[in-house]
């Protein structure tokens, strides 16, 4: 099961996966409110992949304006994927956290700017010793204007790198599809197990928000 695939699976050899969810909910650790929500309608949501979840998670939680993340599994065709399942490379999602936020204290930029800063999107399925299709660069739009401004956020970094001689953005930018939480033990890893893994951190290349 745990095989490091370096490639994507597609949906005709998808693991089956299940009708019923693997979880069913929780408070959240770090700011003690219901994981699932529901939540004010003035926010926005934005889910991206960076790595091994658990880092991506806690960098965006410190974030002022950010109310509720978790970590969970998208981009892929499996419905109600396990963890092990994912890192089976066979239902063709990413790790990704999902980032509940106020677009009146943070901007959808500011948020892509911590997501391209904290990881190396240079790397194709793969973040650091993690290799594997779930552990690659991707950022999937919830609306059309995200959609837009992400692609215009890769293009733009993409030549600040390749300026530095850091090689080819290799970062997806696609639309969000289903969003399945992750098991319980996965959400706010980090704030449960603060010395647990984590191989996140900036990156060396600033990221600027002026391609809005």
């Amino acid at each position: 099961m745990f095989g490091k695939v370096s490639k994507m699976t597609g949906p005709n050899e998808a693991l089956k996966g299940r009708d019923e969810p693997i979880f069913l909910g929780a408070r959240h650790r770090v700011f003690g409110t219901e994981l699932f929500g529901p939540f004010d309608p003035n926010l926005e949501i934005a889910v991206l992949g960076m790595g091994c979840f658990w880092g991506a998670e806690r960098i965006f939680w410190q974030l002022n304006g950010v109310v509720s993340t978790s970590v969970g599994y998208s981009g892929g065709f499996t419905p109600n994927p396990t963890y092990e399942e994912v890192c089976s490379g066979r239902t063709g999602h990413g790790e990704v956290a999902r980032i509940v936020y106020d677009p009146k204290i943070i901007s959808y930029d500011e948020v892509l700017s911590s997501f391209f800063e904290n990881h190396d999107p240079t790397q194709s399925m793969r973040q650091g010793n993690d290799v594997g299709s779930q552990y690659r660069s991707m950022v999937l739009a919830s609306t059309d204007a995200q959609y837009s401004i992400a692609n215009r956020a890769k293009e733009a970094y993409g030549k600040e790198l390749q300026e530095r001689s850091r090689g080819l953005i290799r970062t997806e930018v696609g639309r969000l599809g289903q969003y399945y939480y992750g098991e319980a033990y996965h959400q706010q890893y980090l704030y449960a197990n603060p010395n647990g893994y984590c191989n996140h951190g900036f990156n060396g290349v600033s990221c600027t928000i002026s391609w809005r």
